[in-house]
């Protein structure tokens, strides 16, 4: 090796590091396993003001979406899609009865998100507004409106132990 090549080689910028990858950048492509059971993540769907992310993943025909959000610890839940309507987003309750269990509403937020691959809204960065609910029981209710379009879930909050990921090629 030349001189000139020894002293070009060291006046040359390093490689940025890549950023570490969280559970929170999961997107299409990726494997997840929430209870022993294996999913891709087919879509992703991330509020704008919040640390927390929606996934909607696969499992053959069966369609689940997980909830991960970072706050002191990070918390996961699991939810599948209920069939159910409401007729207006000012008409969302504080206290809601569905198959005899009693949900108390825990939380509501609205933010502009941005999704990937199939997500339950695709809005280009649209605002989503979000009702969370949870029964005595822990059980989990959780309701979302975008541009005149309800969706409603019903889950469950899963051990941080119970959930591993697997890169995909991204």
């Amino acid at each position: 090796m030349s001189l000139f090549q020894r002293v070009k080689n060291i006046l040359k910028k390093p490689e940025p590091l890549k950023a570490e990858r969280s559970v929170l950048t999961l997107g299409p492509g990726d494997v997840c396993e929430v209870s022993l059971v294996t999913y891709q993540v087919v879509g992703r769907t991330k509020p704008v003001n919040r640390n927390a992310v929606w996934l909607s993943l696969r499992d053959g025909a069966d369609i689940r979406y997980l909830s991960i959000e970072e706050r002191m610890q990070t918390e996961y839940a699991l939810y599948g899609a209920i069939d159910g309507r409401l007729d207006s987003m000012d008409e969302v309750p504080a206290h809601i009865e569905l198959d005899g269990v009693d949900y108390h509403l825990e939380e509501q937020y609205a933010s502009r998100i941005v999704e990937a691959g199939q997500a339950p809204f695709s809005s280009a960065g649209g605002e989503l507004h979000v009702w969370q609910f949870q029964s005595d029981g822990r059980q989990l209710l959780r309701i979302e409106w975008q541009d005149g379009r309800f969706m409603l879930y019903e889950g469950e909050k899963i051990l941080p132990a119970d959930v591993e990921w697997l890169r995909g090629n991204a």
